[in-house]
């Protein structure tokens, strides 16, 4: 089993290796045999998307598995967030986004998963993965549940259902698929391996079955037919097919096969003469661990279509013999025919298919040496995705690797294709996932099928709440969105003039009056829109009529890393204001030069070892430049922003001391900044947050003005608050989905 290249475990291609190793070594220092160490010059194909640290695996692997899903008129997956765990993302069409829901079901960075949308609910069955090799086998592990989380949807949104996860077994494995019977119990295999160095090691194919969704499991228990025991580093897949039956098929390279076992639903599961056991292929290298199982569900003769990957490129230099095989089961015969995908000249691996109903088509991804890349050095290596096509009447597929889907032109290290379950159409169109693990980055392909477009998400129906809804001028109040149905873009209206895009901003009434806010919250399908009346008194203090304001703000980011951290001046800035800057940095660096006349308010405030937060001001001279750049001691991703503030004092900016506070649990919700002392009457609260994270989610403490939000790479926030009368200010919360965190708060001095 290979992790980034399958075959890179075999004693037996050692030597070939060693030999192309330093073919390679003599391309890159001259250019010879026409080999290219680099695909520098290729094109990308399909979209970069999530960037990831902190799994253990490649998270789009493994080869049996799907990570998508399409329901409700979007595409979603299951997908590795960094420092919180596994959440639910859905794909946004118009731009390309996956967007994280904030829904997280496992949080162990050692786990991958299988999901499965039923039409009602959502199943992620996600296992400890223990890599097992023939050259390096390793028993499963005790005490590692794999968990059955089961979700329920409704206007946009999972919910997981109560109690759920359930535990389908308590040993890790190297792979798990799941699927649905037409009781409505869900089966899992997964194959479990034993023993020591001493005594040796077994592997076993096990299967467990649920009470109809999901609610409960038998005790694992070993398929009851002959031969359950293959090699350490093979795997198995279970499919429901034909209205009534499950299938288990498992690769068995001590034996050539590639097996498969069946049974109907209704019989009892752990008996020998339920199962029905046979082979879909046999013969010398005819069996690999890699394998991908389809059914067509809609299909009245119940056929399965299963991509496998054999080891004839372990034993014969024969380019055109087979590499990757096409088996069809055809419930009518009981028998297997088979076609070629790809050939040992083709250098493919890790199959996966999906069959398209509307176009009778099936599709079969693979992973090959990236476009800029000729020769191969061995079948496993990263580089692209590449798609086939044949008819599933009659598979033949084109010869060649076929068309480059997904390729990240300046680092040809795309593996691990994973895609959905289901069959596909014009109205689902068809998307694909995979990761380059050198880059630590999820890439996608999106198209239509058929050439029609996907039609639009449902309109999101838009909703928020108002802390507080009334009170004396000048009353700060905190607007929450707290919208259904994924919208991607929010515009407020607070009926005094001010309006807002931020989707859960606050903002200040400054006069006596009765205010109507309007939320309107819009995606692809549409906009909906909801009103709050908020009513506001004559106080017995009145606003000062002078002191400090807020101007303009700018934000940026880079999604690279770099060593500059580039903040634009924000316009209308004039002599004397005071700008007061933040921004967050991935990978905890420090500062290495500072721009002139900058004076840190904080430079030192670490989250954890993931992050680091940085704030600083300056009083605006009368020739300052456009923009101001810090210089990292480290080339890391980072967001910030930069706020421009009126009327404090240039001699004295600050009126207080600076206070902050730390969360490096990853799973906090909110976090206190504790409360600062004021000098002076009408100073300027001001302060923001910090992620370890990319996804924009903070919401300022009530009352208080947030000003800006850093779009992208690590996430940095920025919020004031006036205070009229000096004193103790009291705590200040932020509050956002769970992240790893840290916190300043300080004071500007009035002029």
């Amino acid at each position: 089993m290979e992790l980034m290249n399958e075959s890179a475990i075999k004693m037996k291609r050692i030597a070939r290796w060693l030999s192309q190793i330093v073919v390679m070594a003599l391309v890159a220092a001259g250019g010879l045999l026409g080999i290219s160490g680099s695909a520098s010059a290729a094109s990308d194909y399909g979209y970069p998307s999530v960037s990831y640290t902190g799994v253990s695996n490649p998270p789009t692997s493994d080869k049996p598995q799907s990570k998508l899903w399409f329901n409700g008129g979007s595409w979603w997956a299951d997908m590795w967030t960094t420092g919180t765990g596994w959440q639910i993302y859905r794909l946004d069409v118009p731009t390309k986004t996956w967007v994280s829901t904030g829904v997280t079901n496992d949080t162990r960075a050692s786990t991958l998963a299988d999901t499965l949308w039923d039409g009602t609910h959502l199943y992620i069955a996600s296992h400890v993965v223990t890599v097992s090799t023939d050259t390096s086998p390793k028993a499963s592990v005790p005490g590692q549940p794999a968990n059955l989380y089961r979700y329920s949807y409704s206007g946009g949104t999972f919910t997981l259902d109560s109690g759920f996860p359930t535990t389908i077994t308590n040993n890790s494995s190297e792979s798990m698929t799941i699927d649905q019977d037409s009781t409505g119990a869900i089966w899992a295999t997964w194959t479990q391996v034993a023993g020591n160095s001493t005594s040796g090691f077994t592997s076993t194919v096990y299967v467990n079955g649920s009470a109809p969704g999901g609610t409960s499991w038998s005790s694992p228990f070993v398929i009851p037919v002959s031969n359950p025991n293959p090699a350490p580093d093979d795997i198995s897949a279970v499919v429901a097919y034909g209205s009534n039956k499950i299938g288990v098929m498992w690769s068995d390279q001590l034996t050539g096969s590639v097996r498969w076992a069946t049974r109907t639903d209704g019989t009892s599961p752990t008996a020998t003469s339920s199962w029905k056991v046979q082979d879909a292929v046999k013969g010398n290298k005819l069996a690999d661990d890699h394998l991908n199982l389809k059914s067509l569900q809609s299909d009245s003769s119940g056929r399965v279509f299963a991509a496998i990957k054999t080891g004839l490129n372990d034993t014969s230099t024969n380019q055109s013999l087979a590499q990757l095989l096409l088996v069809v089961f055809k419930p009518g015969t009981g028998a297997f025919s088979q076609s070629t995908i790809a050939t040992i000249g083709d250098c493919v691996s890790r199959p996966q298919i999906v069959l398209d109903t509307q176009n009778n088509m099936v599709h079969a991804f693979h992973t090959a040496p990236g476009t800029g890349v000729s020769g191969c050095a061995y079948s496993g290596i990263p580089g692209a995705i590449y798609e086939k096509t044949a008819s599933m009447d009659n598979p033949v597929f084109a010869s060649g690797r076929g068309t480059p889907v997904i390729q990240d032109g300046s680092s040809d290290n795309m593996n691990d294709v994973t895609t959905t379950k289901q069959s596909v159409n014009s109205t689902t169109g068809l998307v694909v996932l995979a990761s380059n693990n050198a880059t630590k980055r999820y890439w996608f392909s999106y198209r239509t099928l058929g050439g029609g477009t996907l039609p639009p998400p449902a309109a999101p129906v838009a909703s928020f709440t108002a802390s507080p809804t009334s009170g004396t001028a000048p009353l700060n109040v905190a607007f929450t969105d707290t919208s259904t149905g994924s919208p991607t873009s929010w515009a407020w209206a607070f009926g005094d003039g001010g309006t807002s895009t931020t989707q859960s901003p606050s903002h200040s009434y400054s006069t006596a009056g009765t205010y109507t806010a309007t939320l309107t919250a819009t995606n692809a399908g549409g906009s909906t829109s909801a009103s709050k009346t908020i009513t506001v008194t004559t106080g017995t203090t009145p606003p000062p009529s002078s002191g400090i304001t807020a101007g303009a703000s700018t934000t940026a980011s880079s999604t690279t890393a770099t060593t500059t951290v580039t903040l634009p001046k924000p316009s209308g800035t004039a002599a004397g204001d005071v700008l007061v800057a933040s921004f967050t940095a991935d990978q905890n660096p420090t500062t290495s030069a500072v721009p002139a006349g900058w004076t840190a308010i904080v430079n030192n405030l670490s989250i954890s070892t993931g992050a680091r937060v940085f704030a600083y001001y300056k009083v605006v001279g009368s020739a300052d430049p456009a923009s101001y750049s810090w210089t990292l001691s480290t080339a890391v991703k980072w967001g910030g922003g930069v706020t421009a503030y009126r009327g404090v004092n240039n001699t004295t900016p600050l009126d207080s001391g600076v206070a902050t506070a730390t969360n490096t649990t990853y799973t906090a919700t909110s976090i206190t900044a504790p409360s600062i002392t004021t000098a002076s009457n009408n100073a300027m609260l001001i302060g923001g947050v910090g992620f370890d994270s990319s996804s924009p989610a903070a919401t300022p403490p009530s009352g208080w003005i947030e000003r800006w939000e850093a779009p992208d790479a690590q996430i940095a926030e920025q919020a004031d608050r006036l205070q009229a009368t000096a004193g103790a200010s009291g705590t200040a919360t932020w509050t956002f989905t769970a992240k790893a965190v840290s916190v300043w708060r300080t004071a500007l001095k009035p002029a």
